[in-house]
């Protein structure tokens, strides 16, 4: 089994940037590919990025130039740095992991870090 446990999360004002990180623990082996996905108020859980462990990433439409992911396979680590945040931005961030490069997402979940932009 895998643990994903997420970090970085809080407040940011609007137009701010917040980093946000998840570490891997366990079968850790298994992974390949990793991401992140938010679940807004009232919204359905939806894909914000992913990566997989040669570096090919895949970004939604709403984040992408702004957003970017990547990942330190020797540590277990994926991060996602958020800039030039919005309102619509504020969701819980979940960080994802599987073990293909085209399936996503993937069995193991972390616990969640609220990311909250103030206008």
């Amino acid at each position: 089994q895998v643990q994903l446990v997420e970090s970085g999360g809080g407040l940011v004002q609007a137009g701010g940037s917040l980093r946000l990180s998840c570490a891997a623990s366990g079968s850790i082996v298994s992974i390949n590919t990793m991401g992140w996905y938010r679940q807004a108020p009232g919204k359905e859980r939806e894909l914000v990025a992913t990566i997989t462990r040669g570096g090919r990433t895949n970004y939604a439409d709403s984040v992408q130039g702004r957003f970017t992911i990547s990942r330190d396979n020797a540590k277990n680590t994926v991060s996602l740095q958020m800039n030039t945040l919005t309102s619509g931005d504020t969701a819980v961030y979940y960080c994802n992991a599987g073990s293909t490069t085209t399936r996503f997402p993937g069995d193991y979940w972390g616990q969640g870090t609220q990311v909250t932009v103030s206008s």
